[in-house]
């Protein structure tokens, strides 16, 4: 087996390891705080203000426009879009994060479609879409680094955007990837190369969302350049239409950040102001 071939296949061991790992999250996160699903369910909103202007900015109403939204985990944001108007479809690979959406979804009496599908296997993800195409596709929020290569799943964007639709993404900034984010101390120490493309392993105790659980998984992430988001999007076929980046998150990258009183958590004073999540917008012709 070539160099070539061996990656792939372990990239594709990483991906299923990925799905195990969701299926087991799911259940923690439903139940979770964090998530606050019976907030959702009296009408929380869970779309941020960086997330609705990336769409809204350049969509305008929302009402009524076909939206696909990938990696939807189970469902919260994908839902929001339908009670804004949009005829939503969330996708994602995990079966019980799709099960859970589809719940959700009949208890609150909400038109909304859900779907299991790879978003890095194109022509299976479009086969589950029945080949429909949308007039936004949005994605947004922990999303990249769980895609081992964006080539796929920047034609999957493509194959599912209309033409003259909007694609959104919304994500960390690959610089944040590059620090050390297990250090208890403030302070910014380099400790991941820009530049790799080899996946980390990493042996998973509870979630981002439920520290203390009891559970345990194996995650595979990987690391990407903006070169490499925005290439791989002009490759299938997109125009890319804005960049902008943001000195804050909506969740709590490195464990000293500080949050602001609007649920933006930003690097405390005293350290340098770099961007930490970054949004972008594209169009296909």
């Amino acid at each position: 087996m070539d160099d070539n071939a061996a990656g792939v296949e372990a990239n594709a061991a990483g991906v299923e390891a990925n799905r195990q790992l969701w299926d087991g999250w799911t259940e923690l996160h439903v139940g979770s705080v964090f998530y606050d699903v019976p907030g959702f369910m009296a009408g929380r909103e869970t779309l941020d203000e960086v997330e609705l202007r990336a769409v809204l900015d350049r969509v305008g109403d929302i009402r009524g426009k076909s939206l696909l939204h990938l990696q939807c985990h189970f469902g919260l944001d994908t839902l929001s879009w339908t009670r804004r108007g949009a005829r939503a479809t969330g996708v994602d690979f995990s079966e019980k994060g799709v099960a859970y959406a589809r719940r959700l979804a009949r208890e609150l009496g909400l038109e909304a479609k859900f779907v299991q599908a790879d978003v890095t296997d194109t022509p299976a993800a479009v086969a589950q879409l029945e080949g429909d195409q949308f007039d936004v596709v949005f994605t947004s929020h922990g999303v990249l680094i769980w895609l081992p290569d964006l080539r796929p799943w920047a034609r999957t964007v493509a194959a599912t955007l209309k033409p003259g639709g909007t694609f959104a993404l919304v994500d960390a900034h690959p610089f944040t990837w590059m620090f050390d984010d297990e250090a208890t101390e403030p302070g910014l120490t380099f400790r991941y190369d820009y530049f790799s493309r080899d996946g980390f392993r990493w042996e998973e105790r509870g979630s981002y969302a439920v520290r203390d659980a009891d559970f345990q998984g194996v995650s595979y992430s990987w690391e990407h350049t903006f070169e490499e988001i925005v290439s791989s999007l002009a490759e299938a076929g997109l125009t890319i239409l804005s960049l902008r980046e943001y000195p804050y998150l909506f969740w709590q990258w490195f464990p000293w950040m500080v949050e602001d009183g609007a649920g933006r958590y930003r690097l405390p004073e005293g350290l340098p102001q770099i961007p930490l999540m970054f949004s972008l917008t594209a169009t296909k012709r």
